[in-house]
């Protein structure tokens, strides 16, 4: 939920390195450099000053944990990282390692592993203690640095105190499966699932877009698609218009599907939980759907019965899908259930920085449309009557778009019709719209 563009990714050691820079291959003997030094003398002292600089980084290798340096990224620039595990290349020599390193500028979806000649080796810093390092870094940051760090390395999880935040990220901190492949796409992942022991040493998984079952290789899940019988995902269709459709999977009934998504979404979603019981959640999965089949591109979960009136607890866009509206969607959707229901809804806390961009743009797009054609004759109890949105959210939507004041005991929302313009045409477009008509859906309680 309102993650960063990433760019698509080229494998590992298919770029061009720049030029070498050291000394001993730039000196040119046609030309003196050296204000008058003869050629003869610049000759001999390079060759000790080439065995010092191999001598220096012979004592490098290989890299502790912890080291600091910069590395070639996928556009072409060197990026700070830090070495967060290393491995021994099985058909190298004493000193060949791949390195997993952590772009300290970029959110850890993107963590990998690189080889020794993506990384700038007279840039290395010696591994310092962390707590102190913290300390000193937190000093020196402006507020604004401070805040984008915070944004990056803390999504996700506000929920936790700094012990459980690093016992987390050191659980998590290598990500297993590098790549997998579902229906016509193969997808770079971001973050560590916790699959089943077996598939500890399989870098890529392949899925059947249908039932979610993985496998390790090709060949079994060809030979798995020759039998499956499903073009869809398992549950009841309760959604469709046009080539859009939406299926509700009870975990209860489907247990082994459910635990799938599960996995499959935890590659791509930094939280601490993975849910195991899944019985007691009801799965929304959206469809994309051709003559092949019923293709996943999104889902979202709720619990069967909140008591905080959470109407979403997971929400996920698949990578291939993102930046088409989904997302807007599926969090359209989570509201018309709960308007269904009767009931006004809000997501499960707490959201990520990230995540609450996301709703509050919904948020901010739904009540900027109700007070333009009520001119701002309406109280915030009707506008959640009208929306399904929870009034705490209301308010603090308001609030942060500096629409409501606090007058004689009561808020007072102030619409002026120039700024609601300002204010939508700042929220940009909605994404798709749900088609309220083409739901056909019974509330869970009511269900047999």
């Amino acid at each position: 939920m309102g993650s960063i563009d990433t760019p698509q990714n080229p494998e590992n050691g298919s770029t061009t390195l720049p030029p070498t820079t050291d000394a001993s291959a730039t000196y040119d003997g046609d030309r003196n450099p050296n204000n008058g030094m003869p050629p003869r003398a610049t000759e001999m002292m390079l060759p000790i000053e080439s065995e010092v600089v191999k001598k220096r980084k012979a004592s490098m290798f290989p890299l502790e944990v912890g080291t600091r340096v910069l590395c070639r990224w996928r556009d072409c620039k060197y990026h700070p990282v830090k070495v967060i595990e290393r491995r021994k290349i099985q058909s190298g020599g004493t000193n060949d390692y791949e390195y997993y390193v952590h772009y300290t500028e970029f959110n850890r979806r993107l963590d990998e592993w690189v080889k020794l000649e993506h990384l700038d080796l007279d840039s290395v810093e010696t591994v310092v203690d962390e707590k102190v390092e913290d300390k000193v870094t937190s000093l020196k940051m402006t507020r604004h640095q401070k805040r984008k760090i915070d944004e990056t390395h803390v999504e996700g999880h506000e929920e936790l105190d700094a012990a459980s935040l690093r016992e987390h990220e050191e659980f998590t901190k290598v990500k297993n499966i590098a790549t997998m492949e579902l229906g016509r796409y193969e997808i770079e992942t971001w973050y560590f699932s916790p699959f089943p022991p077996e598939y500890n040493d399989c870098l890529k998984l392949y899925f059947c877009e249908f039932c979610l079952n993985f496998m390790k290789r090709k060949e079994q899940l060809q030979r798995h698609m020759k039998k499956c019988d499903l073009k869809h995902p398992p549950g009841d269709e309760i959604y469709r218009s046009g080539t859009l459709s939406m299926f509700e999977i009870d975990g209860k009934k489907n247990k082994v599907y459910g635990q799938n998504l599960c996995y499959l979404a935890k590659l791509f979603l930094d939280h601490k939980t993975l849910y195991y019981d899944v019985d007691l959640f009801l799965f929304y999965v959206l469809c994309e759907c051709d003559d092949r089949g019923c293709h996943m591109v999104g889902y979202f979960s709720k619990e069967k019965h909140s008591e905080e009136s959470y109407n979403l607890a997971c929400i996920l866009t698949l990578p291939p899908y993102q930046r088409k509206g989904y997302g807007k969607f599926l969090i359209a959707f989570s509201y018309e259930l709960s308007k269904k229901e009767g009931k006004v809804g809000t997501p499960e806390r707490p959201l990520s920085d990230l995540g609450l961009l996301s709703y509050r743009g919904y948020w901010t797009r739904v009540l900027l449309d109700i007070l333009k054609r009520h001119k701002g004759n309406i109280s915030i109890k009707e506008l959640s009557d009208m929306t399904a949105i929870k009034a705490e959210d209301i308010l603090t939507t308001l609030q942060s778009l500096e629409l409501i004041q606090y007058r004689k005991g009561q808020h007072v929302i102030c619409a002026d019709p120039k700024v609601l313009d300002r204010h939508l045409k700042a929220a940009g477009r909605g994404g798709l719209d749900v088609d309220v008509s083409k739901l056909i859906w019974t509330p869970y309680k009511e269900q047999g």
